[in-house]
């Protein structure tokens, strides 16, 4: 009898002990910026970094079966993985752990201040002058490509630190979605079509960049850029995945959509960042 009820103490306590490892569930951290956070797609779990259980990472976690730990925060830089965002939002960094067996990274943007372009370069009641390229150029200089090539070695060094925190870990770097088809759609989009290609430009140099960095660190990158190039702006409402200045559905102007996040997981999980 004794020998019985030790058998089974020792049966319940391996099975206590073992759930996640038996489950062989992988374990996904998510990090990034509004890009992936999903900002006022609802519904909203996170009232600080407006993030949605809807997003990308989470539409991914469930196709990949996999125990998610999603910090995306809308407003990241490269900053912010491992600082405090606005001295309130844990670093993201601090959700990695030695047994993470996968990590989505969506950051720079904000680290060129993209979102700039957006309200200076609008054009709702006409061409602004000067053009958006114009802004940003400073004696002869482009001042996102010069972003853009300073924003290069942060965006290494965190793919360097994840690597680092989480050396299991398949990395896997995501760009940003299609906005504008050459030549944009003016005037139903407030943008000009060479101030819609002038930011579609940039983005696609940001881009360029991210996926260097990710070869250069033996990380991945998925492309959404291409796949999402009929779904940008101008597309019509039920095959948009980037919402303009007026949403048709529920989220941040110039931002994804619910259909463009679920969209965005499919590419990444077809990608085989599970592998």
């Amino acid at each position: 009898m004794r020998y019985v009820l030790v058998l089974v103490l020792v049966l319940l306590a391996c099975l206590a002990a073992a759930p996640a490892e038996a489950s062989g569930r992988i374990r996904y951290v998510a990090l990034g910026d509004s890009s992936a956070a999903g900002p006022l797609i609802p519904d909203q779990i996170d009232a600080t970094c407006l993030r949605s259980n809807r997003n990308w990472p989470h539409v991914l976690a469930g196709r990949l079966g996999a125990t998610l730990t999603d910090v995306t925060c809308s407003g990241a830089t490269t900053a912010d993985l491992s600082g405090r965002q606005a001295g309130i939002v844990a670093p993201q960094f601090d959700a990695l752990r030695r047994d993470t067996d996968l990590v989505t990274l969506a950051i720079a943007a904000n680290d060129i201040v993209l979102s700039s372009a957006f309200v200076t370069c609008a054009s709702p009641d006409g061409p602004v002058v000067p053009s958006c390229r114009d802004q940003y150029t400073t004696g002869g200089v482009d001042q996102f490509q010069a972003r853009i090539a300073a924003t290069a070695p942060k965006v290494a060094a965190a793919l360097a630190e994840i690597h680092r925190r989480s050396p299991a870990a398949r990395v896997v770097v995501v760009g940003y979605l299609t906005y504008w088809q050459p030549g944009g759609c003016y005037p139903a989009d407030p943008y000009t079509a060479a101030d819609a290609n002038y930011i579609q430009a940039t983005f696609d140099r940001l881009m360029v960049m991210l996926a260097g960095q990710a070869a250069r660190t033996k990380a991945s990158y998925v492309d959404i850029r291409n796949p999402s190039a009929r779904h940008g702006l101008c597309a019509a409402p039920a095959t948009r995945w980037l919402e303009g200045a007026v949403p048709a559905s529920p989220a941040y102007p110039y931002h994804p959509n619910a259909a463009g996040m679920a969209a965005a997981a499919a590419i990444i999980a077809a990608a085989g960042v599970a592998r």
